[in-house]
């Protein structure tokens, strides 16, 4: 009799990411977050990932060692009933989550749509993605779109004589902000920027500019203006505003909703349980799972079997239908699911 025959409830398990040495990286990760990973710079870390570019691995419990992929391949029920019926996962995770430490800036890019890639990608998905601002310098700002309309032929000439820089709307960014990055837009992370970043499970990025950069081997980058000017939105963006946000109470914990879109939701959690001494009780249902980013603090998750001590850049991966769930700690999570 296997799992699902029986209708047994899940456990949940922290995750272990897989690195990038990105050129524009620095040490935040590893110093702050305490990511055992020896590659320089460590710019990202894909904390929740099936994609193959980086796949995380599961750190604790039944399935310790084993890749994020090869569980949800085994056990598709932990993805839930709604993600099993939408076609094209097959047993995928359809969101991707990263930290990244912008030390420098990074590269003016596009990401294409769904349907775009999957006409001119081999059948990827696209990449719609969130930004929440977990820590930025005074002068850190983003690239959102440009200021005015723009025509082809004269972004192809900004970026063949290196002056598009003129034309791309900078934004100042500051701790706790949101930012919903479509597909489509023109857009950079700047120096100085801590992120968590979730976004669509692809790893389709169109760089249109590079500031002139070398790698570590003294080469510059590959660009990809064709396909960049394919899927850009020309048009003049306005500066984002930041969202209403409500927080909601409950014994133990506050929360937010940052974003809500077709691709996933997510919310921010503030728990505080240690002045009650209480706990915060949730579970996942049967329709989908959840993921829980620790961005601040450190706490403990208990089943009815064991205890998981989690702390500031841990992920948990919550599977659909869980059993009964209780967090104690002072923490800030990021709740994400689909």
């Amino acid at each position: 009799m296997t799992r699902r025959d029986m209708n047994l409830k899940y456990s949940p398990f922290l995750l272990r990411p897989a690195g990038k040495d990105y050129l524009w990286g620095g040490s935040r990760l590893r110093d702050e977050f305490s990511k055992e990973m020896t590659m320089t710079p460590l710019a990202e870390t894909w904390e929740c990932s099936t994609h193959p570019d980086g796949i995380s691995t599961v750190a604790n419990g039944e399935f310790e060692g084993q890749l994020l992929s090869e569980v949800l391949k085994s056990h598709p029920e932990f993805l839930g009933k709604h993600m099993r019926v939408e076609a094209g996962y097959q047993g995928e995770l359809p969101v991707l989550i990263k930290l990244i430490d912008a030390k420098k800036d990074l590269s003016v890019q596009v990401h294409p749509d769904d349907v775009y890639a999957r006409e001119h990608e081999h059948g990827s998905l696209g990449k719609t993605e969130m930004w929440y601002v977990m820590d930025a310098t005074k002068d850190a700002k983003l690239v959102y779109g440009f200021y005015h309309d723009m025509k082809k032929g004269t972004l192809e000439k900004s970026l063949a004589e290196g002056t598009v820089e003129k034309y791309l709307r900078k934004v100042p960014v500051q701790k706790d902000d949101v930012f919903y990055i479509e597909a489509g837009m023109v857009h950079a992370i700047g120096a100085g920027a801590l992120i968590a970043e979730i976004q669509e499970n692809s790893n389709l990025t169109y760089r249109l500019y590079d500031y002139n950069r070398v790698d570590k081997d003294g080469k510059k980058r590959k660009l990809q203006i064709d396909r960049a000017l394919a899927v850009a939105n020309l048009k003049s963006s306005s500066e984002p505003r930041q969202p209403m946000r409500v927080l909601k109470y409950k014994k133990g914990t506050a929360s937010e909703f940052l974003c809500r879109c077709k691709y996933f939701q997510v919310e921010r959690v503030l728990l505080n349980t240690e002045r009650t001494r209480g706990m915060a009780e949730f579970q996942t249902s049967s329709n989908t799972f959840q993921v829980l980013l620790c961005v601040d603090g450190c706490g403990i998750l208990f089943d009815e079997n064991r205890t998981m001590n989690f702390f500031k850049g841990d992920c948990i991966f919550v599977p659909a239908d869980s059993k009964p769930l209780k967090l104690h700690g002072k923490a800030q999570l990021l709740k994400v699911s689909c």
